[in-house]
């Protein structure tokens, strides 16, 4: 089955974009910024693997659902929210305040722990929202975290 990559470290969503690289451009795991704006919901349950705040939803999944099992987002991404948590590139910062403006990964902060978006199979549906985010130390490793690839168009 196409599932996400699960249980990984995010030093590992360096590596597999690095490898990306070397077939098809310049890739790399997302920035939390440029995660933002792709987490848009669409169709009548909003997330994967989990119960809308106001509706009764159910994927058919008891873990997490095949990568492209619901329709995409109105910017073509799939599985934005709810199906594994995705480890950015960010270092963690208690706010925005200081955030690159040009939609890089922040390199500085407490780079121990890292930045993670978009709920997963075992969140509640208030951590479903594209403005939720958590920290993990770099070194945590869970069945709900993953991580998204993405590629940097010129």
């Amino acid at each position: 089955m196409n599932l996400p990559r699960q249980n990984l470290l995010p030093g590992l969503a360096a590596s597999a974009a690095a490898g990306l690289m070397l077939l098809a451009g310049a890739f790399s795991a997302a920035a939390q910024s440029r995660g933002v704006p792709g987490a848009t919901e669409s169709g009548q349950c909003r997330y994967a693997n989990g119960d809308d705040d106001d509706v009764s939803c159910s994927d058919g999944y008891e873990y997490t659902a095949p990568v492209g099992s619901f329709a995409p987002n109105a910017f073509g991404l799939y599985d934005v929210l709810g199906n594994v948590w995705e480890w950015t590139q960010d270092c963690w910062n208690g706010s925005y305040a200081g955030a690159p403006a040009d939609g890089s990964a922040w390199q500085s902060g407490d780079c121990g722990r890292r930045v993670l978006r978009g709920g997963s199979w075992v969140s509640v549906p208030r951590d479903l929202r594209s403005a939720y985010r958590i920290r993990y130390s770099a070194g945590f490793r869970n069945s709900g975290i993953g991580f998204r690839v993405a590629r940097t168009l010129n």
